[in-house]
């Protein structure tokens, strides 16, 4: 059987999206991307994902579309809003889309997305006992797996240190506002990753975010004792774990009687 699903990241720039092969983590075609509607509003996006959708020219209605979205994701459910409409918050995301697609959706969080393509296609493959997948951006985006297995939706960007929300003082945007060197940052970061290793004591660390295309800059300045591996699906990785877990969770096939 073909393993194909169409996988949407939605950002609050940009939404992003193409047709994954799932066997082999690639995309098949273009990906496109098309701006995220000022505001952010469920119905304005809804309506990107659905030209996003048709511009693929997949004309296939029973390949899974899977979509991750900014927010805590629970059972279609989303239950935060980050750099979209607060109309998000306790909104059946799942729902809208599968009503605008006329198929089933799966919507899951960004950051255990991009975790899911790390443990499938990318640095996590393989690997069992407990990883933590970071994502250093704007903020901190964090997913956790124990053998494999996701742990959802866990916010550990937002980690209590010192009395901060850390992220505000560790994310690639506090580097860039700050005027931090690599050094001055790497010291916040081994502040940050220390508190999760005494938390979760992991096997394996993934760093990931447009940043970790410069990991020799400041990977090497961190002193853990977890394995530590930048993350290799970047850009795509919210596109790949999105169409994954689409697959995963696709709806049985009607058998005709």
């Amino acid at each position: 059987m073909t393993k194909r699903a169409i996988g949407i990241d939605i950002g609050g720039t940009g939404i992003k999206g193409a047709l994954v092969d799932l066997r082999s983590g690639e995309l098949i075609g273009k990906r496109l991307r098309y701006e995220t509607p000022a505001g952010g509003r469920p119905a304005d996006i809804a309506a990107v994902v659905s030209s996003i959708v048709k511009d693929l020219k997949v004309n296939v209605r029973h390949i899974p579309v899977g979509i991750c979205f900014p927010a805590v994701v629970r059972h279609g459910i989303t239950l935060s809003a980050a750099n979209v409409s607060q109309d998000w918050i306790g909104f059946d995301a799942e729902g809208l889309f599968s009503k605008t697609l006329g198929r089933t959706v799966h919507v899951i969080n960004d950051a255990d997305a991009a975790g899911v393509a790390e443990m499938k296609f990318g640095a996590g493959k393989g690997n069992m006992g407990v990883v933590l997948m970071t994502t250093l951006g704007t903020g901190i985006g964090t997913a956790i797996f124990n053998d494999g297995v996701l742990v959802p939706n866990a916010e550990l960007g937002h980690l209590e240190i010192d009395g901060v929300d850390y992220e505000t003082m560790a994310s690639f945007a506090a580097k860039e506002r700050e005027n931090l060197n690599w050094k001055q940052w790497a010291a916040r970061l081994q502040v940050y990753y220390s508190t999760l290793e005494k938390l979760f004591s992991p096997d394996l660390i993934i760093i990931g975010g447009g940043v970790s295309k410069q990991h020799e800059e400041f990977m090497p300045l961190l002193k853990l004792n977890a394995a530590i591996e930048p993350a290799l699906k970047r850009n795509n990785a919210g596109i790949l774990g999105a169409a994954s877990l689409a697959w995963k969770y696709r709806p049985e096939p009607k058998i005709a009687k």
